[in-house]
């Protein structure tokens, strides 16, 4: 299928030896010659992000996709059951020596895919998708939160609904790597340092990149968080509190589930050498999907291409998504193993920190950090669609 991707005319940071302005007015970006003394060899685009051209070209196609949009009620029952898991696991493992392999095991084998499985929850959740009340879908979150061991499902979902709305635009958008981690991190042992501590990056990144306000929400998250630790260790003891953090570490490390956050928007495909450069406009994929059995554990995140064209169908009906417009999606590059992604990630020359499509500007930060606040969007016919931008 030919490419979806539309070309759109972006204006430079006003610090950015990046862009230059032309005679007439215009804008033109440095030469290739200029970024790579900068040390920056990320794929740099003029292009409009694919997404909201894509979901405009399929709800032509397919109206009727846009009744797939709604919350899916078998996610709060699924969040409970896993929440539920590891408060036992932790409460069993409350005499178990923290380095002892029947600990670690567990941590690797059942928690960190559990947690795994919640931080997944978490990212259906906050595009309100588990409830139709915005505030019960705030409060759930906090809830989903708990085995997490750590607050952070109120600072989530403005990060990551700007990604959403700021896909690849540099300063917005805290999923992309920033230029030390990418110059530093270049070799296997930098690139495997990445996978290992992985999670730790996407937690300390986004207050690097931008800080958001606290706010209600975010006190409500750490009061509650801060709460459950506390009644953890004085009923179950430290121990299990140390099984929940090392299950949030290692869901985010050299884990099978973990392979989902470089799965989604790195380019593993040889680019030609001129798709790094602006001025010739080649368009790069940007987004890729994972069609293997793990997405039973993870809310069908694999499925990424799809989400991200329609935030607002929820995890059980982007199968069906993908199936009513196959056309769109059958020709799009996609990864067929998580675990071979962090392999040729880390081992394969050509692929690293740098294999990411960055904008200069466009997009817009989102706020969402409100009790009540709702995600709308608009199909082409103005029908609003919640959770849709």
């Amino acid at each position: 299928m030919g490419s979806l991707v539309t070309t759109s005319t972006v204006q430079p940071k006003k610090a950015s030896k990046r862009f230059s302005t032309t005679a007439n007015g215009g804008v033109e970006p440095a030469s290739f010659s200029d970024i790579q003394s900068e040390q920056d060899h990320f794929f740099w685009t003029y292009t409009e992000e694919p997404h909201r051209t894509r979901r405009q070209a399929i709800i032509k196609a397919h109206p009727e996709v846009t009744k797939l949009c709604g919350p899916e009620p078998l996610t709060k029952y699924l969040v409970t059951a896993v929440v539920a898991l590891q408060v036992i696991c932790g409460y069993l493992l409350r005499d178990t020596p923290i380095a002892s392999w029947q600990f670690f095991l567990t941590a690797y084998i059942i928690g960190a895919t559990a947690n795994q499985n919640l931080f997944l929850a978490i990212h259906e959740i906050s595009h309100n998708l588990a409830f139709r009340s915005p505030l019960g879908n705030r409060v759930f979150a906090v809830f989903a939160n708990l085995p997490i061991g750590i607050p952070y499902s109120a600072s989530f979902r403005p990060y990551h609904l700007t990604h959403h709305k700021s896909l690849g635009v540099d300063g917005l958008d805290t999923d992309l790597p920033t230029l030390l981690e990418a110059f530093f991190l270049d070799s296997i042992f930098g690139k495997a340092f990445f996978c290992t501590f992985q999670i730790l990056f996407y937690a300390v990144r986004p207050m690097m990149v931008y800080k958001l306000p606290m706010t209600k929400i975010h006190l409500f998250n750490v009061i509650v968080q801060i709460a459950f630790d506390v009644a953890l260790v004085k009923f179950a003891g430290g121990h299990a509190l140390a099984y929940l953090i090392m299950s949030s570490f290692l869901a985010g490390s050299l884990h099978p589930c973990a392979g989902h956050f470089i799965a989604e928007h790195y380019v593993f495909e040889k680019q030609p050498a001129a798709a790094k450069e602006p001025a010739s406009l080649i368009p790069v994929p940007e987004t890729f999907s994972y069609y293997g059995p793990l997405n039973m554990l993870t809310y069908n995140v694999g499925l990424h291409n799809e989400h991200h064209d329609f935030p607002a169908i929820p995890w059980s009906r982007l199968p069906t998504l993908n199936r009513i417009a196959h056309e769109f999606y059958d020709g799009l590059p996609c990864h067929k193993s998580w675990v071979y992604v962090i392999w040729q990630f880390v081992l394969d020359k050509d692929v690293g920190l740098w294999c990411r499509v960055k904008r200069a500007e466009g997009g817009r930060k989102v706020s969402g950090d409100g009790w009540r606040e709702e995600e709308l969007g608009a199909n082409e016919s103005g029908k609003a669609i919640p959770g849709v931008r």
